[in-house]
């Protein structure tokens, strides 16, 4: 397993050294200093560097470097996952981790790699559990009035939801879900979709008592054929799936959510509080919530991608001397919607000298040399509504004439209440022994990926 831990800064000087294991010496520190953080070939390097038989696993951070020395065989998998909780312990303990908070907590950060390791393998890394009996003058942890006893620190860090106390306490319960879709497009010359994607994620805030149990509904489509099947069998009417009354929405309509049809998921990843037994036997999503924000899940779709916007490019070269461009835009989603902080950057060869530009309709947009591009900025763009740009380029006679490579067309921009998969939550149900009432509200967002329209 591991058997050091070492934190370097960005000039190679060792802030944290932990030996774990007697089969390496601190001297170890000073080899990946050499051959990697000092290496000339720093452009293109490997996360995993194997000197001999000693592998070196590392992360960079801010002017952080965080590497993990092992003699065995061990699984990159596990090390770059006790990095990363490593570093949000960090983060969740100091509010950033760089080199100025290691200097200041590394009597801290000595106590937590002792907890978090024992002899090389990995513990409870869980920031509520270590909160309770790794305390500093300050950060503590805020939700216990006085000192936890013992076996009750005991009991979360060895029971069966490390993730979550029992005695959590609010005045008002509240569940806060924030669907986040991030849509990748790359659209050929002639119109032709090479690529269209949507990377997703679900990010749950949970203000709830006690220990509830939460079951998550999505309109996953192997989930609807199976109610459609057993609704048939029963002789019922299969049931468009609608939001219930009991989820409410932070901003907007829905108007860009779903629209009855279901959604094949590629893949999914989810937090360790999901129970995946169940979620394998019949695709319900159960889980005991951790307390405060976390990610639940993380998914992938490419069927049926809803394009929030298209984008019809005319771009001609009239001889070597100038380049004239017309690009229209139109938005696909519901007019009671609007995409906010849209920019469009639309190349121009590296020669050009001057640029004329006409918008019609929304936005302003303005020659960047510096980039070699006109950015176009939108603060609000209506949805089901069009604007167009264009602009006249003059070129330099060059000595040596090279074509121009014509890069994409690349868009950034966010949609609030719409989802480029098609996802809908269908229900967020509570359940708890007190019988608690709880609230719970929705939220959807699109934003863009790689957004590309080649030209």
């Amino acid at each position: 397993m591991i058997s050091a831990v070492f934190i370097y800064n960005q000039k190679g000087e060792v802030l944290i050294s932990r030996l774990y294991r007697h089969d390496v010496k601190r001297s170890v520190a000073d080899v990946f200093r050499v051959h990697v953080i000092s290496s000339p070939t720093s452009v293109v390097r490997s996360p995993v560097t194997t000197l001999g038989s000693t592998s070196f696993f590392h992360i960079r951070y801010d002017n952080l470097w965080l590497c993990a020395v092992t003699k065995n065989n061990s699984s990159a998998a596990l090390v770059f996952e006790f990095l990363y909780r490593l570093l949000g312990l960090g983060v969740s303990y100091f509010g950033r981790f760089d080199e100025e908070a290691v200097k200041n907590n590394f009597v801290l950060i000595y106590e937590l790699l002792d907890e978090v390791l024992d002899f090389g393998y990995p513990q409870n890394i869980e920031v509520d559990t270590l909160k309770l009996y790794v305390t500093t003058e300050s950060v503590r942890s805020k939700n216990v009035v006085e000192a936890p006893l013992p076996q009750s620190i005991t009991m979360q860090a060895t029971g069966a939801t490390t993730w979550r106390r029992n005695d959590i306490a609010y005045k008002k319960n509240e569940a806060f879900v924030d669907v986040i879709e991030s849509v990748n497009l790359i659209l050929s010359a002639k119109g032709t979709v090479l690529r269209a994607d949507v990377q997703g994620q679900i990010v749950m805030r949970s203000f709830l008592s006690g220990m509830p149990e939460c079951k998550f509904g999505l309109n996953d489509k192997l989930v609807l054929e199976r109610d459609s099947a057993t609704a048939a069998a029963r002789g019922l009417s299969a049931l468009t799936p609608v939001a219930p009354r009991g989820l409410g929405s932070r901003a907007g309509g829905m108007g860009g959510v779903g629209d009855g049809e279901s959604v094949e998921i590629a893949d999914c990843q989810f937090h360790q509080c999901v129970r995946l037994g169940r979620f394998d036997t019949d695709r319900t999503i159960s889980f005991i919530p951790p307390d405060g924000e976390f990610e639940l899940m993380r998914y992938r779709t490419t069927e049926n991608v809803n394009l929030p916007f298209k984008v019809l490019p005319v771009v001609r070269e009239m001889g070597k001397t100038l380049v004239e461009y017309e690009v229209l835009i139109k938005s696909n989603f519901s007019s009671k919607l609007s995409a906010t902080n849209m920019v469009v950057s639309i190349p121009t060869p590296p020669n050009a000298t001057k640029c004329r530009i006409k918008v019609s309709g929304v936005g302003k947009a303005k020659y960047h040399p510096e980039e070699n591009a006109i950015v176009w900025r939108i603060s609000r763009f209506q949805g089901l509504q069009e604007t167009s740009l264009t602009a006249v380029v003059d070129l330099a006679p060059m000595a040596k004439p090279v074509p121009w490579s014509r890069p994409p067309i690349a868009l950034d921009f966010q949609v609030l209440m719409f989802t480029a998969s098609g996802l809908l939550v269908r229900f967020l149900k509570v359940f708890e022994k007190s019988n608690y009432q709880s609230v719970k509200w929705v939220r959807y967002m699109t934003k863009a990926g790689s957004y590309e329209i080649r030209i």
